[in-house]
């Protein structure tokens, strides 16, 4: 694992003194505003360590201030059903809030129990590479994680593998059949070569030179397949 050494840096204190009396934690969630139709994903949220950002990163914060509900969040945003919608909503390379707003976010609500099992070491594997994230960890609490663990190995395939079971059960928490599922994923699969549409072209086409195959769409519908046959 490594973790990325910033170009420009901001005195701690202009840090602490804007979210002073406005955030109490040790990490931030944010997303990323430029949004270019060459890019593999347009929506693109992550968890932070408590740094300055500028306004091409801008912060979340969401009114039901607990960790728990900020990895549902996170799991939400970038799922692929999410940047489907997200896409249908740009018109151009901004990523603004007043489209954020518009997007369709499950409520934390709509979440069971079985589904928060489900979810929540998946984005802690995925978050925590480094030790940066601990203050994540610690503040989440997972039943059965020992938070004093060393970060999790940044192992692409494993990556790949998780994330495809989140865009799978988000998928699922959507509501959506298998068939539309594949839609999203590539038009072409359920309609044909000749379908005029297409949807995450520029992730395909990377990962058939990279591995021969679409492979997120391989990985994310055996994992829809394993969530109904154990439902």
């Amino acid at each position: 694992s490594f973790t990325i050494k910033p170009r420009y840096w901001v005195d701690k204190k202009e840090v602490e003194n804007k979210l002073s009396g406005r955030w109490d934690k040790n990490w931030l969630l944010g997303f990323r505003d430029i949004c270019r139709s060459t890019d593999e994903r347009t929506a693109i949220f992550s968890l932070l360590p408590k740094v300055a950002v500028n306004h091409k990163a801008p912060l979340v914060f969401l009114k039901q201030n607990k960790p728990q509900f900020y990895c549902l969040f996170l799991a939400n945003v970038n799922s692929l059903v999410f940047d489907f919608v997200t896409r249908q909503k740009l018109g151009g390379t901004s990523f603004s809030f007043f489209i954020v707003k518009q997007l369709p976010v499950i409520p934390p609500e709509r979440y069971t129990e079985k589904d928060i099992e489900y979810i929540a070491p998946r984005v802690l594997e995925l978050v925590y590479t480094s030790w940066d994230m601990q203050p994540f960890v610690l503040d989440l609490q997972l039943p059965n994680f020992d938070s004093q663990l060393p970060p999790f190995i940044w192992n692409p395939n494993r990556r790949a593998l998780i994330r495809a079971e989140l865009d799978a059960y988000y998928a699922k928490l959507y509501g959506l059949t298998r068939d539309e599922l594949r839609y999203i994923l590539d038009p072409a699969d359920v309609y044909g070569a000749d379908f005029p549409t297409e949807t995450f072209r520029v992730l395909k086409n990377n990962e058939i030179k990279q591995y021969g195959e679409y492979r997120t769409q391989r990985l994310v519908l055996e994992a829809w397949d394993k969530i109904i046959r154990n439902s």
